[in-house]
């Protein structure tokens, strides 16, 4: 039997940073092996804000992991996230000469590569050129050319952008943090690859990823990527709508949150009330359960409504067969994905990361799904994985190495 491989990955976010170790095992499964969680410094709506807290934090996490797997940390697949992400849809076209010919895999290249030559600014570095359909001869459409005979070959392509200095401050925490990186992937797309199923994915789904600072909205037809954009609101509001709306300080509102939450006023005995600690500590007060979630309804309406005009903004409202998927740490707020419903008029549920053995009880829950996907994301680098990146070279020549192993070859 060959010897399972270990995957890293890093799920940097605004609340917490999360390192999992995992087992590859042949049948292309994952155990996990072991669970670093930090919370999150120097990270803010998943932009670094403080380089020197955001790699002790990232250095904490993955220590964490280490210690609890006994593995050291190969080279790790991370997530980039924040609303400077951004996405867009682009043909190319690869001409194959002398009649009839049979397509190599250097064709789909050449059609790829003219795909992710689309003019794009200079701030801007490319994190994904993702193939979402071809056609031979301009009317055949195929999964997978290769092997079969035209004289024409285009593609679709999905390409998502991440502002550069976004990336280039993120490089230089996990290269202060002892990272070896193999790729970096948009978290909207890490959380669709742990949470929908394929059939979800060829039907038209929306998979909507509310964490701590940001909301990472995917949106997937014919089994690709269609749309992919990040939202600057999460947790963080939740919570901090709870502080004014309650006037009670930030970790008590957050215990709130967790424990008492609920995003329908309508599920809520009325009779319920929480005892509080006030400003100061000195005193203690009585609020009615009904007061917080009503203030948690009107937060998570104005967020599905935010991601309902994402969705119509890309012209997709009207594709969605299989609906929302809910995931992030805030989908486990009883009653979002039944209010969901009733703002949308679409099927909606709540999405666990899937195919995990190992820990599961752990990392089993929403709030895991960019974690989860990001290992996922791993098992599909063949012979990357273990790529070394050349210690010394300059932080963008690391970040050109990165990307480049993000390109399908």
């Amino acid at each position: 039997m060959a010897r399972a491989e270990v995957i890293g990955g890093i799920d940097i976010g605004s609340h917490k940073i999360c390192t999992l170790l995992a087992e590859a095992t042949p049948e292309g499964h994952l155990r996990i092996l072991g669970v670093g969680v930090e919370p999150a410094r120097g990270i803010r709506k998943g932009l670094i804000d403080n380089i020197q807290q955001a790699t002790e934090a990232i250095s904490a996490s993955v220590e964490k992991a280490e210690r609890a797997s006994g593995n050291r940390m190969p080279p790790a697949v991370v997530n980039v996230s924040g609303q400077h992400l951004s996405s867009l849809n682009h043909k190319g076209v690869a001409t194959l000469t002398g009649g009839q010919h049979l397509i190599q895999p250097q064709d789909v290249q050449r059609a790829m590569e003219d795909a992710r030559s689309v003019s794009i600014p200079s701030d801007r570095e490319l994190l994904h050129v993702i193939p979402r359909g071809f056609l031979l001869d301009g009317q055949n459409p195929v999964s997978d050319p290769v092997g079969m005979y035209g004289q024409r070959l285009d593609v679709e392509a999905h390409l998502v952008t991440a502002n550069a200095t976004a990336v280039q401050n993120l490089a230089r925490c996990l290269d202060k943090a002892g990272v070896r990186v193999v790729a970096l992937v948009a978290a909207p797309l890490a959380s669709a690859e742990a949470v929908l199923e394929d059939e979800e994915k060829r039907q038209g789904v929306v998979v909507v990823d509310i964490g701590g600072g940001t909301t990472d909205v995917a949106v997937f037809l014919d089994g690709s990527p269609y749309y992919t954009a990040s939202l600057p609101v999460g947790g963080y509001n939740f919570t901090h709508d709870l502080v004014y709306g309650l006037r009670v300080p930030f970790s008590v509102a957050e215990e709130l949150k967790v424990s008492h939450g609920a995003a329908l006023v309508s599920r809520v005995n009325q009779d319920d009330a929480v005892e509080v600690e006030s400003f100061g500590g000195h005193r203690r007060k009585l609020i009615p359960r009904k007061e917080i979630v009503r203030i948690l309804q009107a937060r998570a309406e104005e967020v599905l409504e935010m991601v309902y005009s994402e969705v119509k903004r890309a012209q997709f409202d009207v594709m969605l067969a299989a609906g929302l998927v809910l995931t992030g740490g805030v989908a486990s707020l009883p009653g979002l994905d039944e209010l969901a419903e009733q703002l949308l008029g679409i099927p909606v549920r709540v999405g666990f990361p899937k195919g995990v053995h190992g820990m599961a009880d752990v990392v089993g829950t929403p709030a895991f799904a960019t974690g989860v996907g990001l290992l996922r994301w791993g098992l599909t680098l063949e012979g990357l994985r273990y790529r070394p990146i050349r210690q010394g070279s300059s932080i963008w020549g690391r970040i050109t190495n990165w990307l480049k192993l993000l390109i399908p070859q």
